[in-house]
């Protein structure tokens, strides 16, 4: 068997992508890491210190000390820390972001991202930029932030959640081609709006485990 390793910041994103790893090869066999205190500590800094950027390298060097033959990071707010890591190690280590940045810039010049943590949206958005930059594209980056939704979350009211993120993403698509979701914990609103939007929305966990399993094939 291949060992794959996933780095989580959020537990609750583990079943969601047990689910997606079916998908891949059937001789590989995953294992989580998960610290969800990584991300708490990036939102409280309001960015990734060099303190955090260690903690996820040791995360991934980690993985790959264990033989794991792919590293996924399923955070986008130690996507960074990831590339620094990936520089590091012998094997391929994957931001769950980049195929959905990709994907976003060829659909689009003017792209929306949505966060509900500042922690992710900076990230997402710098990443945005450079992958518009190798591809030869100019873009219109739209950042929106709503930071009360995550708070709602946090307090266990997650159709308050919903129901902000809701709005958020309908004021988004009056004036964008395309939207990027920058915490996939969001992307169950899109699917709840139906085809109420008007423009396509992008979230990670699905583009990214493709990417890992066209990877393995």
């Amino acid at each position: 068997m291949r060992r794959v390793v996933l780095v989580h910041t959020v537990a609750g994103l583990v079943p969601i992508f047990q689910e997606l790893a079916k998908g891949l090869p059937g001789d590989v066999k995953i294992s989580n890491i998960v610290d969800e205190s990584l991300l708490e500590d990036a939102i409280a800094a309001g960015r990734l210190t060099p303190s955090l950027n260690r903690r996820v390298v040791d995360h991934i060097l980690s993985a790959a000390d264990s033989g794991a033959v792919a590293v996924l990071a399923t955070c986008s707010s130690i996507g960074p820390a990831v590339e620094i890591a990936s520089r590091l190690v012998d094997v391929p280590v994957l931001r769950i972001d980049e195929p959905m940045a990709a994907a976003a810039i060829e659909s689009g010049t003017r792209i929306g991202v949505l966060a509900t943590v500042a922690s992710t949206l900076d990230p997402t958005v710098d990443l945005l930029r450079r992958c518009a930059r190798g591809l030869g594209k100019d873009v219109e980056l739209t950042p929106l932030l709503r930071e009360a939704a995550f708070t709602a979350m946090r307090s266990g009211d997650g159709g308050r959640h919903d129901e902000i993120i809701g709005e958020a993403l309908m004021d988004l698509a009056v004036d964008v081609d395309v939207i990027v979701l920058a915490q996939a914990s969001m992307a169950r609103v899109v699917a709840m709006l139906g085809g109420a939007l008007s423009v396509p929305v992008f979230s990670s966990p699905g583009s990214g485990m493709a990417r890992l399993a066209s990877l393995l094939a």
